[in-house]
């Protein structure tokens, strides 16, 4: 006898024992890694930003003085950084301070998932460069000779941070070597001066801007003729640059 098959039966279900249970760990593994690694990228990301913020304290640094005699060096600029902006946010801005490879001197949040801090070594993990050219401008190349302006006037600051590798994760975060550099360009202006003094320096220096020392010189030679000729006394340049005189002012004298 012949058996039928019927079209509309439904198949034999499948056993699949444990299958649910696999996919559960395997999920379980993967959460567990992105737990880990995310709040490890968003330091990284913080670190990041530290570094770029760094290249603009260094650069404003150096600009600041505007002179090749008095820059401060790349060594200098490294120790200042690793204090001011890659150790304890709560630490005090003192000049030549430098920062310690021990837990109170380091940031809390820049730690791996061990732990095991993210800059072990300030000096070997910041590093700074420089690079100073000049770029002279039309109008300053008028003036850069008699007023003695600074050619450096170009600054291009580079820092870099060396963060440690993750090695509790395995690979690819053992391995990893990341280096984070952040430049910062800034060109100043050539008329930059030290302070007051060291515009009246320039100025009074200058013979063909200010010619005060010919006229100097021509009055001395005149001392000799009768004082009427030169009543009240004639006084060559500014005596006091931070006076104004009283004939400038509303009320006058």
């Amino acid at each position: 006898m012949i058996g039928r098959v019927d079209s509309n039966a439904e198949p034999p279900l499948r056993r699949h024992s444990g299958q649910s249970s696999v996919e559960f760990v395997v999920l379980c593994l993967v959460l567990a890694i992105l737990a880990v690694a995310v709040p490890l990228v968003g330091r990284y990301i913080d670190l990041i930003q530290a570094a770029e913020q760094a290249g603009r304290y260094v650069a404003f640094e150096g600009m600041a003085r505007n002179s090749r005699s008095s820059w401060k060096s790349d060594a200098d600029l490294a120790n200042e950084v690793g204090r001011r902006f890659f150790s304890s946010p709560g630490a005090p801005l003192k000049t030549g301070d430098l920062a310690g490879d021990f837990p109170a001197d380091r940031n809390p949040l820049w730690t791996d998932g061990a732990g095991h801090p993210l800059l072990d070594d300030f000096a070997a993990d910041v590093g700074v460069t420089t690079k100073i050219e000049s770029e002279t401008a039309i109008a300053a190349a008028v003036f850069r000779a008699p007023l003695n302006l600074s050619n450096a006037n170009l600054y291009t600051a580079t820092v870099s941070v060396r963060p440690a590798n993750a090695a509790f994760l395995g690979a690819p975060w053992s391995g990893l070597n990341l280096v984070v550099a952040r430049r910062t360009v800034l060109l100043a202006d050539a008329w930059t001066g030290f302070g007051p003094a060291d515009v009246r320096r320039r100025i009074e220096g200058s013979v063909t801007m200010y010619p005060e020392g010919p006229a100097r010189t021509l009055l001395d030679a005149l001392g000799d003729v009768p004082a009427l000729l030169f009543d009240p006394t004639l006084d060559v340049g500014l005596q006091s640059w931070d006076v104004v005189p009283c004939d400038r002012l509303v009320e006058g004298c």
